[in-house]
């Protein structure tokens, strides 16, 4: 039998043409085997002498077999090897550290305005009094915000039992930081000015309104205060937290614990007045309220109503995150996508 073609052909085999010759010769039904197989058909001495002869081939085929597949398994490695290959000199993947989240560096920018303008902190829990939140801001019984579809009440069926003189006083999340201002009220005495900044709870969830959100609240009461002090106070403000002058403008409206009561409004960042879909072509965007504090909410701290005046004025922090950094929809501040957050911090780049 013939295996010198097979030798010859084995050193340039690919993979596939290696097989076919290692099936064509030494298969089960290899040409080969089939020589072996016959050797039982020839005599003793001539089946000694055929049988050392096809051994020889089969080693020899074999052998040449192994040594090119194992050629060609070293060719395939080291081609997978230099695809792969990592180049150590090259600038490593950038590593993100964490940043400051756009709502924290929203309040410290808060805080740093107001402190700037004499204002100091003030802080009211979050577990709240129906009391504390509604009653003593002037807000009556039947006022919406106190029902329960806008309110996260911890004990919805609490009520005040005046036969016996207890009490079982409603708890819920504070629906404002507007709390800080009872509590300030009746533990300081005026002049002051303070701030209150921490979070808040509202049953809502939308672009511009989430469950729980952030608000600062700022108040300041002396003698001989004026709504014309609150909004040189309030315009100064917001030029030291977006970094340049705005235009505002002031709104009437209803709060209750305010007279008289005021929405504050800055152009629209987007179409700078012009008028656009966010400002709803208005060319104004809603940013804050505020007010004269109602001389109920005065006099439920104590204070003599003809003697001092106070103004008041509350904005959800980010609300003026938004505005800053021109985010549309409210949400992405709770959604936790990196690629998001990396933009801000202390380093972002104020787009109002």
């Amino acid at each position: 039998m013939d295996i010198q073609p097979a030798l010859t052909q084995i050193p340039t085999a690919s993979a596939e043409a290696l097989e076919a010759l290692r099936i064509h010769y030494l298969g089960q039904n290899g040409s080969l085997t089939a020589e072996m197989k016959a050797l039982g058909k020839l005599d003793p001495e001539a089946r000694k002498a055929r049988g050392a002869e096809l051994n020889v081939l089969k080693t020899q085929l074999a052998e040449a077999i192994a040594a090119r597949k194992a050629q060609l398994e070293s060719e395939a490695l080291n081609a997978q090897l230099a695809q792969e290959a990592i180049d150590v000199t090259l600038p490593a993947d950038p590593t993100y550290g964490g940043r400051i989240h756009p709502i924290t560096a929203a309040m410290e920018d808060i805080a740093a305005a107001l402190r700037t303008l004499g204002f100091s902190h003030a802080y009211g829990p979050e577990v709240e009094t129906d009391d504390y939140n509604f009653t003593k801001l002037n807000l009556p019984a039947h006022h919406p915000a106190r029902q329960d579809q806008d309110t996260f009440y911890l004990n919805p069926f609490a009520v005040a039992d005046t036969k016996h003189k207890t009490q079982n006083t409603k708890h819920l999340l504070r629906t404002q930081t507007s709390n800080v201002q009872i509590r300030t009220l009746e533990a300081v005495k005026p002049p002051f000015r303070v701030m209150g900044i921490g979070r808040v709870y509202r049953r809502d969830y939308d672009l511009t309104h989430t469950p729980q959100f952030h608000q600062v609240e700022g108040m300041m009461v002396e003698s001989g205060t004026t709504f014309a002090h609150m909004r040189g106070v309030l315009d100064e403000y917001l030029r030291i937290f977006f970094g340049k002058p705005l235009k505002t403008r002031m709104r009437p409206h209803y709060f209750p614990f305010t007279e008289p009561s005021a929405e504050m409004d800055v152009e629209c960042h987007l179409c700078r007045g012009a008028g656009c879909r966010v400002c709803k072509h208005t060319g104004w965007l809603e940013i804050l309220g505020c007010g004269m504090v109602h001389r109920n909410v005065l006099a439920v701290g104590g204070l003599n109503v003809d003697d001092v005046q106070g103004f008041a004025f509350g904005a959800g922090v980010e609300r003026l995150a938004m505005l800053k950094y021109g985010i549309s929809d409210l949400r992405l501040f709770y959604e936790s996508h990196a690629a998001f957050l990396r933009q801000f911090g202390k380093a972002a780049v104020s787009a109002a």
